[in-house]
């Protein structure tokens, strides 16, 4: 009687952890299009941040664009981990390469941003707004049938863009 009950929680114990190793360690498989999505996210947000790193130098009066550009680094970092944990190919990414991008969309943009930018404080306040309501359309548009981690921080990185378009749309009231 006693084995039968031994072998009778051995079967309970090993049915119990493998359900609990399924539910703690599996991870959803994205499409190609989700991947292209978070890939996309991850180089756009750099592209915020790149923009800012230089407006920010061009402008150093401006607190605005230095302060937003280490919350752009944050948000790099975020969709970073979910390319990494869903197998999205970043490795063709330098992080350190201010102003160059993998995706040629968004080189293209970068280098329209930053030419506006560039031409006065003015200008390069109303490029914070720009890529903010950019940012939050696109999380939006890319966060539709993502798995619930990626949608968590997609609203992570909306709600912070809200909060960078309210400073950028305060800072251009006052420089106006």
């Amino acid at each position: 009687m006693k084995k039968g009950i031994r072998v009778a929680l051995l079967a309970i114990f090993v049915i119990v952890g493998s359900l609990y190793a399924k539910t703690t360690t599996s991870t959803v498989a994205l499409t190609e299009a989700q991947k292209a999505a978070l890939l996309f996210m991850y180089q756009e947000e750099k592209v915020a941040r790149d923009v800012y790193v230089n407006l920010g130098a061009k402008y150093p009066t401006a607190s605005t664009f230095a302060n937003i550009a280490v919350s752009e680094q944050t948000h790099m970092d975020s969709v970073e981990k979910l390319c990494i944990k869903y197998g999205v190919n970043i490795s063709n990414v330098d992080e350190a390469a201010i102003g160059i991008f993998v995706l040629p969309e968004l080189q293209s943009l970068y280098n329209v941003l930053l030419a506006q930018g560039s031409v006065s404080l003015v200008e390069g306040l109303k490029v914070g707004v720009a890529i903010e309501e950019k940012d939050i359309t696109d999380i939006v548009t890319y966060e539709q049938g993502m798995p619930a981690d990626v949608v968590k921080v997609f609203e992570s990185l909306r709600s912070g863009s809200y909060n960078h378009l309210s400073a950028f749309q305060t800072a251009l009231t006052a420089a106006q």
